[in-house]
């Protein structure tokens, strides 16, 4: 039998059934004392606050920063002439009037390009066709941000080296290393940055998934980090349970909870490790990662969730048991 996110497979033993709906377990208490008013986790603009403005723009970082946004992540591209751009999908056809790959034009070519064609606001609108919101250089993104504000880099296009070696550029320039991290599904840029001065890298993806599959399904705490790093990983995660069998196969599919207090005892077991809880959404999902004393949330809207801090200045929440 195996275990499938949509990231990656994950092969196991006879335990794998009942170690799956084990994922489902309430992270409703956590690392907090009954009763104890939580520490609230980062709020950590994603894409700059996609929900709220056109990802990656300078128009959703700077409306993410008026909300009060504690981090900003961004994603990042090369250009057909070397430049870090700020854009996410492999087609320029997914958000913007244009069409083909970022690395088929100029970074001057992308700026004349509507990042928030696509962008539709609450009402069925979209406002950015008539007030074009262009894609940004990391330069000028880093220009924009107040200084000191953290900065997590996604790299989003292989090969790495070329853009690692470009990255690193820009941050050695703007002398922007203390306050940035570097993050990517692929564990390339992992290696390419290892071997760059002053990069502090997140753990890889694949990593960081393995050692909570490996607590959910209740074969022990493994290889948690020895020195202190960043892991990241979604809060909750649709996951497929394929049992084979001699005519065929059954599916499930699980709901998982990823973020519970066994695994985050595991990956702080030898180190104070630092855990951003991805896709944090709504409250009661940023109530639990308080509680379970998670450092930071990524939120597509940091205007949401102006207003339940705000609220919560009010009423701190509790964990109770």
């Amino acid at each position: 039998m195996k275990i499938l996110s949509c990231v990656g497979t994950l092969r196991r033993g006879a335990l794998i059934i009942a170690g799956a709906l084990a994922l489902q377990a309430c992270v409703s208490t956590g690392g907090q004392t009954p009763g104890e008013v939580a520490s609230l986790p980062l709020v950590v603009a994603h894409r700059g606050g996609t929900a709220d403005a056109p990802e990656n723009t300078l128009e959703a970082i700077a409306r993410s920063v008026a909300n009060g946004a504690d981090a900003m992540w961004l994603s990042v591209q090369l250009s057909k002439d070397g430049v870090p751009v700020l854009y996410r999908p492999a087609d320029l056809s997914a958000l913007t009037n244009a069409s083909g790959p970022v690395a088929a034009h100029t970074a001057r070519e992308l700026a004349r390009i509507n990042a928030g064609w696509s962008f539709r606001s609450v009402d069925g609108r979209y406002p950015y066709r008539e007030h074009p919101a262009a894609i940004p250089t990391l330069r000028q993104a880093l220009h924009s941000l107040p200084s000191g504000m953290p900065l997590m880099l996604d790299m989003k296009a292989l090969p790495a080296e070329p853009l690692t070696k470009a990255v690193a550029q820009v941050l050695d320039e703007e002398n922007a290393w203390s306050r940035t991290l570097i993050y990517s599904t692929d564990a390339q840029f992992q290696q390419a940055f290892a071997g760059v001065r002053g990069a502090r890298v997140f753990e890889s993806r694949d990593a960081t998934r393995d050692r909570l599959a490996k607590v959910l399904l209740n074969e022990g705490c493994l290889g948690a980090p020895t020195m202190p790093v960043w892991s990241g990983f979604e809060m909750h995660r649709t996951v497929s349970v394929i049992e084979k069998f001699t005519l065929g196969e059954g599916t499930s599919n699980v709901n998982a909870t990823l973020w519970t207090p066994a695994t985050l005892a595991c990956f702080r077991a030898r180190s104070r490790v630092k855990i951003l809880a991805i896709s944090i959404n709504n409250e009661d999902d940023y109530r639990a990662a308080a509680c379970l004393g998670i450092d930071a949330a990524l939120v597509d809207s940091p205007a949401q969730f102006a207003k339940i801090r705000a609220l919560w200045g009010q009423r701190a929440p509790s964990c109770l048991r």
